[in-house]
């Protein structure tokens, strides 16, 4: 209520004053030629008394046009009406603006919503057809059994991977994305993940500290072995040689993926789920996109699941996945 009377003064005052201007000259103009200063007093005062009435009548309209568009202040711009009834030239023509400059947003919003899904498009449509060459790709180093073309097989799942990610940006925000919750046996989806970065275990010399967890959790079978993937992928990626990775399971149904490698930097640790966020060890690995963990805490978040890290330097990291939760409905 007191903003409305504050400004409801400002837009009043100057009325007001030119009120109590012209009553000051009816009075100086009749004491000049001697009439009865009753004769202003009066008549000011019965102008006044019908002035607090009109007065009181235009605060009801200006509160009840306040309150409406208090409303509409709540809402978002295309639910913006109808708008309080313009009571002067200068409110109709606002409104006008403003209904002009709804419809150019409007029609910019589509367009740039034309050109996302156009985008989204062709790049759907790449990563799918990229993934041809790497398969012949792949079937040709098989075939071979060298130190290069393991390290080319080891490029090329990177290759793979990173067009996994673009895949999984471009579904993220789509309102067709393929989420199916099913209950699915964990060591199933693990190893796959595993079994993905066999070759890079071997090749590094890194030892695996797997046991089977003999647990079923509620899931899309599809999206949690991307976050797993993807967690093991950094894993591997900052654990040096003759380290360790340990899969296990904490209570209540929490996956750990724990490394021996050199950590995480504590000022980079609250801020390792930032979109694009490299931190100190990506600055030194030149390589690192910032995109793979802000990826996974998103599709946890749609799974109903929660990902946290804890780390420090030289001691290596732990990634929790939990995905203890409301049992859903199988489709």
């Amino acid at each position: 209520m007191a903003p409305f009377l504050k400004a409801y003064w400002k837009q009043c005052r100057k009325g007001l004053g030119i009120f109590l201007l012209f009553s000051l000259i009816f009075l100086g103009v009749f004491l000049l030629y001697g009439i009865s200063i009753e004769a202003v007093v009066y008549p000011a005062i019965l102008c006044g008394l019908l002035g607090l009435i009109f007065l009181a009548l235009d605060m009801h309209r200006a509160w009840r046009t306040y309150r409406q568009l208090e409303i509409l202040k709540t809402l978002p711009a295309p639910l913006m009406e109808p708008f309080p009834e313009p009571d002067t030239m200068e409110a109709a023509e606002y409104q006008e603006i403003i209904r002009t400059l709804r419809e150019g947003q409007k029609q910019l919003e589509s367009g740039m919503a034309l050109r996302y899904e156009e985008m989204v498009e062709y790049y759907t449509i790449w990563a799918h057809q990229i993934k041809t060459p790497i398969a012949s790709m792949r079937l040709t180093l098989q075939n071979e059994d060298s130190e290069l073309s393991r390290r080319l097989s080891e490029d090329l799942l990177r290759i793979e991977q990173y067009v996994e990610m673009v895949l999984c940006y471009l579904r993220l925000d789509s309102s067709s994305t393929d989420y199916v919750f099913q209950e699915y046996d964990l060591d199933s989806i693990v190893k796959q993940a595993v079994r993905k970065f066999a070759g890079q275990f071997i090749r590094r010399k890194i030892r695996l500290d797997y046991q089977p967890l003999h647990t079923r959790v509620v899931t899309d079978e599809k999206w949690l072995l991307f976050v797993v993937e993807q967690v093991l992928s950094n894993a591997l990626k900052y654990t040096p040689a003759a380290g360790t990775v340990t899969i296990d399971l904490e209570e209540p149904k929490t996956l750990c993926i724990r490394d021996t490698g050199i950590g995480i930097a504590p000022e980079d640790l609250p801020r390792v789920f930032e979109k694009g966020y490299t931190g100190y060890n990506g600055r030194n690995d030149k390589k690192a996109s910032g995109i793979g963990l802000y990826l996974c805490r998103r599709i946890c978040k749609n799974l109903n699941h929660v990902i946290s890290v804890d780390s420090s330097l030289d001691s290596g990291t732990v990634v929790r996945i939990r995905l203890e939760q409301v049992k859903l409905g199988k489709e």
